[in-house]
């Protein structure tokens, strides 16, 4: 599994155990979605800070 972390356009280079982490806590959430093949190929995830 790889991981790209990209912060405000800039990519953030992570370690193999971030990546191990990182790819592990996403892919098992998003497998316990209804709706998620198993054989997904990509899984791309958007996050907005709200300044309230």
């Amino acid at each position: 599994m790889r991981v790209k972390v990209v912060v405000d356009g800039k990519e953030i280079p992570i370690n193999e155990f971030v990546n191990q982490i990182l790819g592990g806590v996403i892919s098992g959430g998003i497998m316990a979605l209804k709706g998620v093949e198993e054989d997904w190929k990509t899984i791309e995830i958007r996050v907005e800070r709200v300044k309230e």
